[in-house]
């Protein structure tokens, strides 16, 4: 006798479980460690709070060179490689670090003093955070980004996709109601309760889960990050354009003794969109590099999605090209900016909370799936203990005890 095929709506039921007991504890965790990481730098400013102010008075910021040089004196061999400025002069300098040219590891970040280049102390919770992204991103399993750890968050971040979509369909009422789909059922007893809460739950998130999860495998698989940044903002090469300063002869190499590249581009770029930047990063030119790269944020924003951008040449400070998020196309922001769009800072202040409620909760799912499948379970182990014994009844036949 031929088996029954079972309705595509059972098979559906059964991958969403089946994910649910596997990649469903993944993801508990990786929402766990995005949640933390959704306000690292808030934590982060927090618990270096002494580090981050410096006495002003009446002292003069040094020059970019100058500052580098005398953080690099104090590095032990390390060289600055970013140095991120605030208008505010009471603020030190945040200073990551060149990667190592062996172990492509990068050094403890510090802070330093605007003035005369103390370096203040290491960023605290720094090393904290690491380990918080590489669980995150895979699972600490050794190999990182090419082990098998981002393999697998990358296949439980396709499973957060089927658990929308097949969810929404299981849950896909005869009756259209707001209150079916909007409001939880908590004062029915056992499992309506825990399905429903688990089900409302899932139906108001699921906007968000789907813009976390078509994010986040930007980072699992080059190829849909290919197809995203086309979609997006056009063909890899016009991804990225810049505006350039203008036409402009090769400039002659400098002078012996003449002031840094370095100091010139700042120069200009202070006396040119400078004056409006709140928040300046500035990465310094290494030995292959050919442009001085300046990333701003005008005052009062605090949103990476805002950041303009200013390329000076590396060899004689002048401009190359200048970008400003203003005048960038929404899909191509949507590119730079994938990082804030998956954890929503991209959409506001308020966007980033839900986000971050939302990645919290992610290990209720599992725990309210869990309890919903041990609860089917017994629920089923009942009923065949029914059945049992009403068929022993009609048989006249003592009834066997389930083997356990």
């Amino acid at each position: 006798m031929p088996l029954p095929i079972p309705s595509p709506r059972t098979v559906l039921f059964r991958l969403h479980w089946a994910l649910g007991l596997t990649a469903g504890f993944v993801l508990a965790l990786m929402g766990l460690t995005g949640a933390l990481m959704s306000y690292e730098e808030a934590i982060t400013a927090f618990a270096n709070r002494d580090r981050t102010r410096v006495e002003a008075g009446d002292r003069v910021p040094l020059a970019p060179s100058a500052l580098a040089a005398r953080i690099d004196g104090q590095a032990g061999g390390r060289r600055a490689n970013v140095l991120t400025l605030s208008d505010d002069p009471q603020a030190s300098v945040f200073v990551r670090f060149a990667r190592d040219p062996e172990t492509r590891e990068r050094p403890p970040s510090v802070y330093a003093d605007p003035y005369d280049g103390a370096v203040l102390g290491p960023v605290r919770l720094e090393a904290a955070f690491t380990t918080v992204r590489d669980l995150h991103r895979w699972l600490l399993i050794p190999g990182g980004s090419k082990g098998w750890g981002r393999t697998i968050t990358g296949a439980c971040t396709l499973a957060l996709v089927a658990f929308l979509a097949t969810g929404l369909y299981l849950r896909w009422p005869k009756i259209h109601r707001w209150r079916i789909w909007l409001k939880p059922s908590l004062s029915r007893p056992g499992r309506p309760r825990w399905w429903s809460l688990h089900a409302v739950a899932g139906t108001w998130l699921t906007p968000i889960y789907l813009v976390i999860a078509l994010t986040g495998l930007t980072w699992s698989y080059p190829s849909f990050k290919d197809g995203a940044t086309w979609l997006l903002a056009g063909t890899p090469e016009r991804a990225k354009p810049a505006r350039p300063a203008g036409r402009r002869e090769p400039s002659p190499p400098p002078e012996a003794g003449a002031e840094p590249a370095l100091d010139r581009a700042w120069a200009a770029f202070r006396a040119g969109e400078g004056h409006e930047a709140g928040l300046v990063i500035l990465t310094l030119p290494g030995a292959d590099t050919k442009a001085i790269r300046i990333r701003w944020l005008p005052r009062g924003i605090d949103a990476l999605s805002a950041r303009n951008e200013a390329r000076y040449d590396a060899a004689t400070g002048a401009l190359l090209a200048t970008e400003h998020a203003a005048d960038t196309p929404l899909g191509r922001r949507i590119v730079e900016n994938i990082l804030e769009v998956h954890r929503g800072r991209f959409f506001g202040d308020l966007f980033a909370l839900l986000f971050c409620l939302a990645a919290l909760s992610m290990p209720g799912f599992a725990a309210t799936g869990l309890t919903l499948y041990i609860l089917r379970r017994r629920a089923g182990a009942r009923r065949k203990g029914t059945e049992r014994k009403a068929e022993a009844v009609a048989t006249g036949k003592k009834p066997q005890r389930a083997l356990t």
